[in-house]
């Protein structure tokens, strides 16, 4: 290796190093010469219809392959994206955002530049980002350039959260030294000591005396990196094990010990019951927005959970820090007694999901929300991803029963509508380069299916376009419910507000840019939905493929929007 490279040259080539296939964004011009950069490294540029896709697509990527990135332009492009920044800062992607700035010397010289306030001042849009990244990095010395890109890479991987570096477009060929690259970058990792056997004592005084424990699992995991150690732990127990609808595909569904979302109050009343009188519940990785846990219904009780997270375990008002879930589960594997622990030798009988089949529904009747997500989850294979949009789709999808090595999105704490379908992009893009459903121990090369409303739909329908251009298989079931239902639900059910245009969907294939073949169809009817999901042409096929699913404006799934809807029609019906 020379002993110098440019700096873009040492940017690009450590994001090939962690993994990175493929870089999201949008040409702008105070980024143009750091993208002619891209290519060279052995990137593949996907230039998206606007930042904002390109920040939601660079987000479904990262949690498919592990990180990601996105280069805006400074100001209107990084400002555009940072809508989708934030929601993979407060869901845990790891998307490195580049920024192309104006040169130092305009930036110095307070120059009133386009793309600004013409106040002089350069430093606004930085300390916006502050507020949705991890770690901030302006490029400013070609001699620290190299050591603040690999801090700020590590602290991406580390939280596994959006991180931000501004690039000046005079440094973009300043040449930097490149040592540094010929060693890879390793995350640091906590030094064991007495306080952390301590922890791992604390806890296995509280699980070799439970008489009813129990394993709630939430998305956090995923960041974690934990994944897989805790599946090995739910299965060397075998205790009743349940997920938030953030962790729903992380862990096998197909195991007998595994009941799906736990729900809360719109819990099976035995399940929910034995949920509740549990002495031990093992909580990893919580994320306890009120959409992620049924409105606060779903929680554990705090007495009773010990709580696992990226740096501490919490036992009831005790706090054990400096103890990292990745270095103690394998611990609490090994130091395990099963002679101790509770074997369960009547298992509980507890509520597991359950697919159904579309023989079993009302062939010629109107596919209505009770059955339509139960029956479109037999469409799953394993190796697939299924994205699930905020509204009526997000909560169908919880309650499917996914086959092993799958995945699912749902809708967990940022809820921008439209972000499902630029994300599903990203993610069938992180499949095709070399990404899997559990970020390297699940089947890669399945396909991506997105579950999306009408009204979402209209808001990012441009990438579109991206999944034709790059040819990624992606199948979407667009649900036509005449608008935004999930808003119905809450308020104004029969208010114009909640109407959307209404488009002739299929076409927009051919609009951009299909071939002329590409697989569309419709279904108003559970039979017809069945010919549809039997059609090969639709379950084998390649590249982009859309069926036009119709359902009444005002059905919802079962749980709370169901129970939203009808105060909402009992309401409109005495005014």
């Amino acid at each position: 290796m020379a002993p110098t490279v440019k700096l873009a040259e040492y940017l690009f080539q450590r994001l090939v190093q962690l993994g990175i296939g493929s870089v999201h964004g949008v040409p702008g011009d105070f980024n143009l010469t750091l993208l002619d950069y891209v290519e060279p490294a052995g990137l593949n540029w996907i230039g998206n219809a606007n930042e904002l896709n390109a920040g939601y697509a660079a987000d479904g990527y990262a949690r498919i392959k592990g990180i990601s990135a996105l280069v805006t332009t400074f100001g209107v492009g990084e400002l555009s994206a940072i809508n989708a920044i934030a929601g993979a800062y407060a869901e845990r992607a790891a998307v490195v955002h580049i920024v192309g700035t104006p040169p130092r010397s305009t930036q110095d010289g307070r120059v009133k530049v386009h793309h600004t306030f013409a106040d002089g001042n350069f430093a606004r849009f930085a300390e916006m980002a502050k507020h949705v990244t991890v770690a901030q990095a302006s490029l400013r010395d070609p001699r620290s350039a190299p050591e603040q890109i690999d801090q700020i890479l590590v602290q991406c991987l580390l939280h596994s959260r959006p991180v931000y570096i501004e690039v000046p477009v005079d440094l973009v060929r300043a040449p930097v030294l490149s040592g540094s690259l010929e060693k890879k970058l390793e995350l640091p990792e906590a030094v064991w000591g007495s306080p952390q056997d301590d922890a791992i004592s604390a806890v296995l005084e509280k699980v070799h005396s439970a008489k009813q424990p129990i394993i709630l699992a939430d998305g956090e995991i995923r960041a974690m990196g934990v994944v897989e150690s805790l599946q090995e732990l739910s299965k060397k127990t075998n205790w009743p094990t349940w997920s938030t609808g953030f962790a729903k595909g992380l862990l096998d569904e197909t195991q007998k010990n595994f009941h799906g979302i736990y729900k809360g109050d719109w819990e099976e009343k035995n399940t929910r019951a034995f949920f509740e009188a549990a002495d031990v519940v093992l909580c990893f990785g919580a994320h306890f927005s009120t959409t992620n846990s049924w409105g606060g219904t779903s929680l554990p009780d705090d007495k009773n959970t010990i709580y696992f997270s990226d740096t501490e375990i919490r036992i009831g008002k005790k706090t054990f820090r400096d103890v990292p879930a990745r270095q103690v589960i394998p611990i609490l594997l090994q130091r395990l007694d099963e002679g101790k622990i509770q074997r369960y030798e009547k298992y509980p009988e507890l509520r597991q999901d359950q697919n159904v089949s579309v023989q079993d529904t009302n062939q010629d009747g109107p596919i209505t929300q009770d059955k339509a997500w139960k029956v479109l989850a037999t469409f799953m294979r394993e190796g697939d991803i299924m994205m699930g949009e905020t509204g009526t789709p997000g909560y169908g999808a919880r309650e499917m029963r996914l086959p092993p090595n799958t995945r699912l999105f749902t809708p967990v704490t940022w809820l921008s509508i439209g972000y499902m379908l630029p994300a599903a992009q990203g993610a069938a893009l992180a499949l095709r380069d070399g990404g899997s459903v559990n970020l390297g121990h699940g089947k890669p090369g399945g396909r991506t299916i997105l579950l999306i409303g009408d009204g979402s739909f209209q808001m990012t329908v441009q990438e579109i376009g991206t999944i034709i251009k790059h040819n990624l298989d992606v199948v979407i079931f667009l649900i036509n419910n005449d608008g935004y239902t999930i808003e119905r639900c809450i308020h104004g059910v029969k208010q114009a507000y909640n109407d959307v245009a209404r488009w002739r969907y299929l076409e927009s294939l051919s609009f951009f840019g299909a071939e002329k073949d590409a697989y569309t169809a419709t279904a108003k009817t559970f039979g017809e939905l069945g010919k549809v999901l039997a059609d090969e042409k639709l379950s084998d096929g390649k590249g982009i493929r859309m069926v036009e699913v119709f359902m009444d404006k005002e059905d919802a799934p079962e749980g709370p929007l169901k129970d939203l809807m009808k105060a909402q029609l009992a309401k409109a019906k005495e005014a």
